[in-house]
C-alpha cells in the first residue's frame, strides 16, 4: 500500500483520462486536447523501492503529477507517482519551474510512462507532460 494515495480530485482526472484514451481509440474529445509540454526523465527513483514497483510499469500507463510545495529541498517541487499511488519521484529540479507555475495556476497536467531501462541497479524512467485543456 502507498504513502501517498490519490486525492479523490486525482481519482477523478484520471476517471476523466481513461474516458477520454477509450472513446474514439484515443482520439481528441471536441472542446478538449492535450498539449505536449516535456520529455523528461523521473529524478529520484534510486531513492524508493523501484524493484518492487517496475514490474506493474508499462509504456503508456498514465502518471500522477501533484506538486509539493512544502517540499524543504524545492518549493517547485512536483511528485509524479502511479495511477495506484506509488511514488516514482519527481521532476527534475532543472525542468519543473514552468510545469510548477501552471499547476498553481490551476492548469491540468497528467504524464504518460514513454520507457523504462535499466542501467545497472538504477531504472531510467521517461515520461512525457501533457497540458490537458478543456
Amino acid at each position: 500500500m502507498s504513502d501517498f494515495a490519490l486525492t479523490p480530485i486525482e481519482q477523478h482526472q484520471l476517471a476523466l483520462l481513461h474516458a477520454h484514451l477509450l472513446a474514439g481509440g484515443g482520439m481528441a474529445a471536441p472542446f478538449a486536447k492535450e498539449i505536449f509540454l516535456i520529455e523528461t526523465h523521473v529524478a529520484g527513483t534510486s531513492h524508493i523501492p523501484i524493484r518492487q514497483i517496475e514490474p506493474t510499469l508499462t509504456t503508456g500507463d498514465s502518471l500522477v503529477l501533484r506538486r509539493e510545495s512544502v517540499n524543504p529541498h524545492d518549493p517547485l517541487a512536483i511528485i509524479i507517482l502511479t495511477e495506484n499511488g506509488e511514488k516514482l519521484g519527481y521532476v527534475p529540479r532543472d525542468r519543473n519551474e514552468i510545469l510548477a507555475r501552471l499547476m498553481d495556476a490551476g492548469k491540468f497536467l497528467i504524464a504518460r510512462l514513454e520507457s523504462k531501462e535499466w542501467h545497472g541497479d538504477w531504472l531510467r524512467v521517461a515520461a512525457r507532460v501533457f497540458l490537458r485543456d478543456v
